[in-house]
């Protein structure tokens, strides 16, 4: 996935400059229709509380009203380094504009949901692994001590995903008119699927974290864009969205399994390029 972000974005960079040559940035073309974009950034995500069911050979049980963060990454020089791109939460995302003001384009949220430990939480279910955890539970208040649960889709919860959106310049609603500058403001709906790397400590089983198609999201957002020159843009989005995951893998054994709905909201701030491709 990293590699393929990589090159993507320096195939999309190399398009923009050879196409443009010395005219890039005096180039007068204010039509938006046939453009291709692209652009990444960085994310912050707070999510509602959830109902998580484990189900295995030996267990089947819900804990309820399970809270969660995401996991924030200190500024550092891997927000840049292209080996060590996804170690921060990120987004990534490619798009074309197939009217003056609509875009359809395909993404990657990189978000990272991890379980809070130490929570009381009902659980409802039956538990027969053979340790100190064995029961029938009814409505019973629990803690998510590490010895009987870690949870968290940490690299990441991965929102792959198509979004369709509209794109309008604000300057002449707003009266302002700065020689190169433009604000603009893009709002959509998009589509997708879940392929988180969840990392799950459950029951005393071996730690198990792997890439697996999971489930699908909805979301929609809203942003304030700011171009210059017509083509380099910084963008601050928005985004709430709704995540169903009905098959999360929590161990080795397929036997074992995982699911949850959320909602999420999401804050981005991005920076990118737009440029002509056929003209």
């Amino acid at each position: 996935m990293l590699k393929f972000i990589q090159a993507v974005f320096l195939l999309s960079i190399t398009i923009s400059f050879s196409q443009e040559k010395n005219e890039f940035f005096l180039s007068n073309d204010t039509s938006n229709k046939g453009k291709l974009f692209v652009y990444w950034g960085w994310n912050r995500e707070h999510y509602s509380k959830s109902d998580i069911t484990f189900k295995g050979s030996d267990y089947n049980f819900t804990v309820s009203n399970v809270e969660a963060n995401d996991k924030p990454k200190p500024f550092g020089i891997y927000f840049f380094k292209l080996d060590e791109l996804t170690i921060p939460q990120t987004n990534f995302r490619i798009g074309y504009f197939f009217k003056e003001n609509y875009t359809v384009s395909l993404g990657l949220d990189h978000m990272k949901y991890v379980m809070l430990n130490d929570q009381t939480v009902k659980i409802n279910g039956n538990i027969n692994t053979g340790d100190g955890f064995d029961g029938t539970y009814t409505n019973d208040d629990i803690v998510l001590t590490e010895d009987f649960l870690l949870f968290e889709h940490t690299d990441g919860l991965n929102y792959v995903n198509v979004e369709v959106s509209r794109f309008d310049n604000l300057d002449n609603l707003l009266k302002f008119s700065v020689k190169n500058v433009d604000i603009n403001l893009t709002e959509g709906v998009g589509v997708g699927l879940l392929y988180p790397k969840t990392n799950t400590t459950l029951l005393g089983k071996e730690r198990y974290d792997e890439f697996h198609v999971s489930g699908y999201g909805i979301s929609a957002h809203a942003g304030l864009n700011i171009t210059f020159f017509k083509h380099f843009f910084i963008q601050s989005n928005v985004k709430v969205g709704y995540i169903n995951m009905k098959d999360i893998r929590t161990t080795a054994s397929r036997s074992d399994s995982a699911s949850q709905n959320f909602t999420f909201f999401e804050n981005m701030y991005v920076f990118g390029a737009r440029f002509n491709v056929f003209n």
